[in-house]
This record gives C-alpha cells, sequence and structure tokens, in this order.
C-alpha cells in the first residue's frame, strides 16, 4: 500500500494533468510524450512522463521552451506557479 499521499489511480492523474493544462500547447506536449510512451511499449505514469519531460528540458534550446517544461513538470508534483 502506497502512503506517499499520492493518488494510487493513474488514469485519474494523467487525466488530472491534462485537465490542468492551461495551454493548448501544454495539452499537445503532454499528448506528444504519452504517445512516445505508449509507443515505446512502456506504461503511462508519472515516472514515465517526468522522465521524457526531463530529457526534453534538457534539450532545450531556448528560455521559453525551458519554462514551457518546468510548467508541466511542476504540475505533475501538484505545483502550480
Amino acid at each position: 500500500m502506497r502512503q506517499d499521499g499520492f493518488n494510487t489511480k493513474p488514469d485519474q492523474d494523467i487525466a488530472r494533468y491534462f485537465n490542468e493544462a492551461s495551454l493548448p500547447s501544454q495539452q499537445e506536449t503532454l499528448g506528444q510524450i504519452v504517445v512516445e510512451i505508449l509507443r515505446s511499449g512502456k506504461h503511462i505514469n508519472r515516472k514515465t512522463i517526468c522522465a521524457k519531460l526531463l530529457v526534453r528540458l534538457e534539450l532545450c534550446s531556448c528560455q521559453q521552451q525551458e519554462r514551457h517544461y518546468q510548467e508541466l513538470i511542476g504540475m505533475l508534483f501538484g505545483r502550480g506557479d
């Protein structure tokens, strides 16, 4: 049994991430990431989404992109800016 305070229903978590995405570009990014994860045969969960976002954050070429990925990562952990 998990006792870290997180909801144990990943499908609800993923739906919440999409609902919290305020800009169409945030929803598009999350959609692209979910498609990449599914195509790789991995399970969709907070860890795999975060890993993909971190890779994209490392490869950013401008501050706007960095901010975009940092906001999405913050959403994963319930921290809105």
